[in-house]
């Protein structure tokens, strides 16, 4: 059974998650602040963290650092409001997706699942380009023999671009093959997963060499 970590402050909240993914089929590993959480990450091991942003002591964002710093566990982040600034600042911290509140069990099931099925194999081989080596198998990264850890929406993101080279992706493309969100998805989650890949892969900005920005339709990798 995957074990799912859910770090929420608000008791009746944290209890009804925890009872409604329980029928889901999830082992769930509840915590009511940044400090047990993290405790209980390093003890348990969890597959997957559901993180409230609004977290006393140590904020969510805080603890969304600490967890990207050891660990490219997938992290789906709860935000009471949507509002910008904290769906932004939970991206650029490293989280994958995010549900606002108030949470339908049914709908953070759903991005669960999406979010776990996003390392998965692709039977081409190998991918190189420029000094990266894209193992679609074994679901490796190495640039110029060095190992790059990725979390698994940046690796499905990756296998998605790289699959056809040249090849212009739209975000709403990219967010119905990534995230599985259709249509209706936020672009912010494409947007921000790009800089963090081109982070890994120490991408100069204005002359990016893996992942290349195509003004007003999206992105695309390698060569042009």
């Amino acid at each position: 059974m995957t074990s799912v970590l859910l770090i929420e402050d608000d008791s009746l909240v944290r209890r009804s998650l925890e009872l409604a993914l329980g029928r889901h089929g999830w082992a769930v590993l509840p915590a009511q602040n940044g400090e047990e959480g993290l405790t209980l990450f390093e003890q348990e091991a969890p597959e997957l963290v559901v993180l409230d942003l609004m977290l006393p002591g140590i904020d969510g964002l805080e603890v969304c650092r600490r967890l990207r710093e050891r660990s490219q566990v997938p992290i789906i982040m709860l935000t009471a409001r949507g509002e910008d600034l904290d769906v932004v600042g939970g991206l650029e911290a490293g989280a994958d997706d995010y549900v606002v509140k108030p949470v339908q069990p049914a709908v953070l099931d759903a991005r669960i699942r999406a979010v776990l099925r996003r390392s998965v194999s692709d039977p081409e081989g190998v991918r190189s380009h420029k000094g990266l080596r894209i193992d679609t198998e074994a679901l490796t990264v190495t640039l110029k023999g060095e190992p790059v850890s990725l979390t698994p929406t940046e690796l499905r993101l990756l296998l998605t671009l790289s699959r056809a080279p040249a090849r212009v992706f739209t975000r709403e493309q990219l967010l119905e093959d990534v995230w599985e969100h259709g249509y209706l998805g936020d672009s912010r989650l494409v947007d921000n997963a790009v800089m963090r890949l081109r982070a890994k892969l120490g991408e100069n900005h204005n002359r990016p060499e893996y992942i290349q920005t195509v003004r007003g339709f999206g992105y695309r990798f390698g060569p042009v």
